[in-house]
C-alpha cells in the first residue's frame, strides 16, 4: 500500500518515533538463548538488583554473553578469559569489570589452553580438542601455556562477599569445576552452566550428571535453554521476598 504525501508527512515520523521509544524499552538478550533474560527476571523474584558475576569463560564482551546485561543495568564482577587476544578486548569494552587472564581448574598450576578454529571452544581440555577434530571441520590453531586457578580462590581473593551469579562454560570441564566447588563456603544464588556437549554430527549429549551434582548441593533447575541450564540456590528461592 502507498501513502499519498499528506499522510507520509504524518505517519512515517510517527513509525520512527515509535521505533525510536519501542528500542528503548526492549528487552535485548546477549546471551545464547536468552539465559540472560530469564536471570534478570529470576533476579528481581529474588530481590537483587546490581547483580555481582563471576564469569568464567568469558570470552567476548557481549557477543554469547550471559553478564553484559547486568553489567550494562549497572552490576559489575570477575570475568576470567585466558586468551590474551579476547582478554584484552574485554578490559577495553568493560572497564568497570575485573578481568583474569588465566584459566580455571581443579588445582593451581601451569597447563595448556588449546585455541581453536573456532573461539568459543577454546578449552583446556585435550579429549576436547581430538572430539572436535575428529568431525572434521575444527582444527587447533595454538597451544598456550597459561596460568590456572580454581574457582574457590578466584571467589576468596576477587569478591569481598560471593557472587550472585556464576557463569560456567569452560569446554569438557564444567562438570570437574562443580565437582571441587566449595558449596559450604559459597552460596551464589544463581548458577548458568554449559550442560550440552558440543556436536557437528547432531550427537550431542545432555550432561545430566551436572544436574544431578547441583540437585545434590543444593540448587534446582530452574530454567533450561538445552545448550545452558540456570540453576537456584533452594534457600534463597524459599526465602525470596
Amino acid at each position: 500500500m502507498k501513502l499519498s504525501n499528506t499522510l507520509r508527512y504524518w505517519f512515517l515520523p510517527k513509525i520512527r518515533e515509535f521505533r525510536r521509544d519501542h528500542s528503548k524499552n526492549a528487552n535485548v538478550s546477549y546471551a545464547q538463548c536468552g539465559e540472560d533474560l530469564i536471570m534478570q527476571y529470576l533476579f528481581t523474584v529474588l530481590g537483587i538488583s546490581n547483580v555481582v558475576y563471576l564469569d568464567v569463560g568469558a570470552h567476548h564482551p557481549t557477543y554469547l554473553s550471559n553478564t553484559y546485561l547486568f553489567y550494562r543495568s549497572g552490576g559489575h564482577g570477575v570475568c576470567v578469559e585466558p586468551n590474551p587476544s579476547l582478554f584484552l578486548r574485554l578490559g577495553a569494552e568493560r572497564p568497570h569489570d575485573i578481568h583474569l587472564a588465566c584459566g580455571v581448574g581443579v588445582v593451581s598450576e601451569q597447563a595448556d589452553f588449546f585455541v581453536m578454529s573456532n573461539d568459543t571452544l577454546n578449552t583446556f581440555s585435550k579429549a576436547e580438542v581430538e572430539r572436535y577434530q575428529s568431525q572434521g571441520k575444527q582444527r587447533l590453531e595454538k597451544i598456550i601455556r597459561t596460568e590456572v586457578k580454581t574457582v574457590n580462590e578466584i571467589i576468596e581473593h576477587n569478591f569481598e562477599k560471593c557472587p550472585n551469579l556464576i557463569s560456567l562454560d569452560i569446554e569438557g570441564m564444567d562438570y570437574l569445576i562443580l565437582q571441587n566447588f566449595d558449596f559450604k563456603k559459597y552460596r551464589p544464588e544463581v548458577f548458568c552452566v554449559e550442560t550440552l556437549t558440543y556436536a557437528e554430527d547432531k550427537s550431542e549429549r545432555k550432561l545430566v550428571e551436572i544436574i544431578e551434582l547441583m540437585r545434590i548441593n543444593g540448587y534446582f533447575s530452574y530454567a533450561d535453554t538445552y545448550v545452558n541450564t540456570i540453576f537456584v540456590d533452594n534457600a534463597a528461592w524459599n526465602n525470596r521476598p
